[in-house]
């Protein structure tokens, strides 16, 4: 695969962020890197962009690879975007994803912003990686980058074989329904919403493996939540409607796919009592690991708060975002698209990159459980089984360290020194990932 980095570091070579793109280079030799310096050689480029145009003629993928500055990304980078725009550089068809770093405040802005401008540039996006400043140096960051990179090499060859059929050069292959994945697909479809139906007659036959329809329109609700914490004391819910059987058959499945027409700017009312139902779980994410998709009837694309909404829901619940596929004709996945992703991330247990929304909800709950663990005896025994007590006071390594740097810092005939140095410590540590000194 031809790569063209756009790395929007000021930092350029030394940027944290640019070291997961060398981590990848050497762990995917046959694919093939070139690398823009848009941040630290902006000045150059205001001069002369002549040889940008050439180098994204020749990638098949585009990859922005910044660090968060204050909601978004680096002015270099906004200043380079506008240029390209302003020389009228072609990127129709190109795909296009993002690798950032940050501490996960507000990536989910920075990430919305590079799309929205690879979309007016005619580009196919990927849902891009969010990592934390460190994750590169431990095991599961590096095995999660590996995973993620192998997920972009595998939608970019399904869609080179998706236009490959459009011309008529080849079949669609025939599905035969496995029994190693099952599958439940949650709806509220009536008898009269054929579009919808459709939908998921259509994702059902796309899929490879076994799935069963739920529709909550056969399940006669008691009632909304109370919000009368019964379930926090005594495990249950206060309804007596067999809610609670009926949630663990879905649970039991190893994806849920989410099938819904937007209602009011939401998935509408039956949904929202099932989602609030689900209180009976406390704040345990009982399905984290297992992929999530959607099928959606209507206009998604112009529905902003619901599109966060979904991302926050499978970001908080630990479940991987397969594909959202509309029947609007703007953006989203096609069905096929989306049970493929969601086949994709079966087989190869793709976990969810999180991301502000994940990783913000979780401190909320992991405060509040701690807090009041005496009643939600059931999350807290949940989170303390998971190690999602993670309190950075009990970093005393780190902090102790920090205090450390930060009293030399404050010593005049320390402080040159010290800076001089920062730099080339922060980067030894990678310089030993990416030359195979830490494990894969």
């Amino acid at each position: 695969m031809r790569v063209l980095v756009i790395n929007g570091s000021p930092k350029g070579k030394n940027s944290i962020t640019y070291q997961t793109i060398r981590f990848l280079q050497k762990k995917f030799p046959k694919d093939e890197f070139d690398v823009i310096h848009a941040g630290a050689q902006i000045g150059v480029w205001e001069q002369d962009m002549s040889g940008v145009a050439a180098s994204v003629k020749w990638a098949q993928l585009i990859v922005f690879a910044y660090p968060v500055y204050a909601f978004i990304a680096p002015s270099q980078l906004h200043r380079f975007i506008a240029l390209m725009k302003e020389q009228g550089i072609d990127f129709t068809g190109k795909y296009a994803t993002q690798i950032t770093t940050s501490k996960h405040f507000y990536d989910v802005t920075a990430h919305r912003y590079i799309e929205e401008n690879c979309k007016d540039m005619g580009m196919c996006t990927i849902r891009g990686f969010s990592a934390d400043m460190d994750d590169l140096l431990a095991k599961k960051g590096q095995l999660e980058v590996i995973t993620y990179w192998n997920y972009v090499k595998h939608i970019i060859k399904q869609g080179q074989e998706a236009y490959e059929e459009r011309q008529g050069q080849d079949k669609a292959p025939t599905r035969e329904k496995s029994e190693k994945y099952h599958v439940v697909i949650v709806t509220d479809c009536t008898k009269e919403n054929r579009r919808l139906r459709q939908m998921i007659v259509d994702f059902r036959k796309a899929l490879p493996f076994a799935s069963h329809v739920v529709n909550l329109q056969n399940f006669s609700f008691r009632g909304g939540c109370l919000g009368c914490f019964h379930c926090a004391t005594e495990g249950d819910c206060v309804y007596q409607d067999g809610f609670h059987e009926l949630l663990r058959k879905i649970q039991k499945a190893d994806s849920i796919v989410y099938a819904f027409s937007i209602k009011d700017h939401s998935m509408g009312t039956l949904f929202k009592t099932y989602d609030d139902r689900q209180f009976c779980n406390g704040h345990r994410m009982v399905t984290m690991g297992k992929p999530t998709a959607y099928l959606i009837d209507g206009e998604f694309s112009k529905e902003e708060n619901l599109q966060m909404i979904l991302e926050g829901r499978s970001q908080v619940g630990g479940n991987f975002l397969a594909g959202i596929a509309t029947n609007e004709g703007v953006g989203g996945d096609c069905i096929r698209t989306c049970a493929d992703k969601l086949a994709y991330a079966l087989v190869h247990r793709m976990r969810v990159n999180e991301n502000f929304y994940g990783i913000g909800g979780k401190k909320i709950f992991r405060d509040l459980v701690y807090e009041m663990q005496g009643i939600m005896h059931a999350d807290h025994q949940f989170y303390k089984k998971h190690q999602l007590y993670d309190f950075p006071q009990k970093k005393i390594r780190t902090l102790l360290f920090m205090k450390l740097v930060g009293m030399l810092l404050r010593m005049p005939k320390s402080k040159a020194a010290v800076q001089a140095k920062m730099t080339e410590g922060m980067l030894e540590p990678y310089e030993k990932v990416i030359h195979g000194s830490t494990l894969e």
